[in-house]
């Protein structure tokens, strides 16, 4: 009868440590691997046994667990949060942390969540870049304003960043240094160059043929448009890894803190362990839903 070996995996951006061990808890092999595609699927084929593994959820994570995944009967990400309260101790190394990781997959403990599969983890990326391009085009406006501001210079608020506007608004300005002019052109040409990023990112997203369908039945829910369908589908993944909608809701961060000690509860202000991506993008849906 063949025996799994269990390994846990304390990952870097340029080593991987891990730890074999058997169903007894005894350690079979230690050590460190490059955190390189090619070492990783030359260590992972010469495994003599088959085996289990587990590694906690990192920036970079993404890219180990995929190129390893082929190679394991499991392999699981853990929950980082949880990870903490685990592994808390005075001794922290690399060797301990892939210890830890190892026993908890051993002893079936691991605080594991959810992986997205590759494509929506693609797609999320660049939906979570638009968010950056928006925000950046936001402050951009912003700065274009205080300029004007700054140096006394009237203008329409609501009439700004229109291109024709603003175009007669730069020939009309009186008493206005030409270096503020000069910063207003340029910040005018970002602004156009993040709306325009911003507007083909989502055309990418739309192109998805299974993604796109999601979106339209995500949009016949009244004061859903694009961008809101976009991120439930692209944060959420797959809406039946939610054991209920409490957990549903708490991971959109829609639901206070809990403290419930001695019959008593305590309610706190809305949890911080939540998918901010999300959590901004549905409360911001709430504020425009009643214009």
């Amino acid at each position: 009868m063949t025996t799994s070996h269990y390994i846990g995996f304390d990952v870097h951006k340029k080593t991987i440590s891990y730890c074999v061990k058997t169903a007894a808890g005894e350690i079979v092999e230690e050590g460190s691997t490059p955190a390189e595609r090619g070492a990783l699927r030359q260590w992972a084929s010469t495994r003599p046994q088959p085996w289990r593994g587990a590694m906690e959820a990192t920036l970079f994570s993404g890219w180990i667990y995929d190129t390893l995944k082929p190679y394991g009967q499991q392999l699981e990400m853990a929950h980082p949060a949880k990870m903490k309260a685990i592994s808390a101790g005075k001794k922290k190394s690399d060797t301990l942390d892939a210890r830890t990781i190892a026993d908890l997959v051993r002893c079936n403990l691991l605080p594991a969540c959810y992986v997205a599969p590759p494509r929506i983890r693609e797609l999320r990326r660049l939906l979570r870049y638009r968010s950056l391009v928006v925000s950046e085009a936001v402050r951009m406006k912003n700065k274009m304003a205080g300029l004007l501001m700054e140096t006394g210079a009237v203008y329409v608020k609501e009439k700004l960043h229109r291109k024709k506007y603003f175009a007669r608004l730069l020939e009309e300005l009186e008493e206005v240094p030409e270096s503020v002019i000069d910063l207003l052109r340029l910040s005018r040409g970002a602004l156009e160059m993040f709306e325009s990023t911003q507007k083909r990112l989502v055309r990418e997203l739309l192109a998805d043929p299974e993604l796109a369908e999601r979106i339209e039945r995500l949009m016949t829910i009244p004061a859903v448009g694009e961008i809101t369908a976009l991120t439930w589908a692209l944060e959420v993944g797959d809406p039946q890894r939610f054991r209920s909608s409490s957990d549903a809701m708490s991971y959109c961060g829609l639901t206070a803190a809990l403290k419930s000690s001695a019959g008593k509860q305590q309610r706190g202000p809305i949890s911080k362990q939540r998918n901010h991506w999300l959590q901004a993008t549905l409360i911001e849906a709430a504020k425009l839903a009643p214009r």
